[in-house]
């Protein structure tokens, strides 16, 4: 369990996300998924990162039950920090990485995929940003990477989810495939990635990111500016502890 790394392929790493039962990663969770991920682009044997996960579904985000029965704001601040790494080590890392989705991908796991190159979703994926009903505020940034603005306004103040062949239309799923043939496809899609120069491919994306209209980094970190403001009132922690209570209760 945790965060692992294997060798899956000729220059292809993979790096799994395995926190049952729902991946939702505590905060050294979060730490350990940016420097396995930034590991494995600095290593020049690898050539395209897949980052996927076990389980049935690819990301639930943060722990709130962790940030909820830890005092202070020792576990909020590790959350947001730990995101912000893990989000930017997908978008720094200097290979493409290949976001392999399956299940529910929500509120971090959206952040992770909207900073990938390229995203493969098995048939049953469906994406979302619970966190207006969590207290919290972000990955506004990484939903917009995924749907046009109006939509990803729509999505966030609804808390509403969108399925792998929504966002196939839209152009930011590259496949959509069965969840027993998601690991097939991703691996032949970073064969075929990963058999090229891999000198020219590092420069492509180092090329791409400097040329993206977008500041992810610090956009996403405004974004969480406003998380702490809503720490300040009963806001957050109301409705943290009306979701675990929910959950208790289903």
């Amino acid at each position: 369990m945790g965060i692992t790394s294997s060798r899956a392929g000729p220059g292809v790493t993979q790096v799994t996300i395995d926190f049952p039962p729902v991946n939702a990663p505590p905060v050294q969770g979060w730490f350990d998924l940016a420097t396995a991920i930034l590991a494995a682009g600095d290593d020049p044997a690898t050539h395209v990162v897949i980052l996927r996960a076990e389980g049935k579904g690819f990301c639930a985000g943060v722990d709130i039950k962790e940030m909820q029965r830890t005092e202070g704001h020792g576990a909020l601040i590790g959350a947001n920090r730990g995101c912000a790494a893990a989000f930017a080590a997908v978008y720094d890392c200097a290979v493409p990485v290949i976001a392999a989705v399956q299940g529910f991908c929500l509120g971090g796991g959206v952040g992770l995929v909207g900073n990938s190159d390229i995203v493969i979703a098995s048939d049953d994926a469906y994406f979302g940003l619970p966190e207006v009903d969590r207290g919290a505020l972000g990955a506004a940034t990484h939903l917009a990477r995924l749907v046009p603005q109006h939509l990803m306004r729509t999505l966030y103040y609804t808390a509403r989810n969108i399925d792998a062949k929504q966002l196939h239309h839209h152009g930011s799923v590259y496949e959509v495939v069965t969840r027993d043939g998601l690991d097939e496809a991703s691996l032949k899609l970073a064969g075929e990635i990963a058999a090229k120069d891999t000198r020219v491919i590092r420069r492509a994306k180092e090329a791409i990111n400097g040329i993206d209209p977008q500041p992810v980094h610090r956009s996403y970190r405004y974004e969480q500016g406003f998380t702490f403001e809503l720490n300040l009132t009963d806001a957050s922690d109301e409705a943290r502890d009306a979701f675990i209570n929910g959950a208790k209760d289903a």
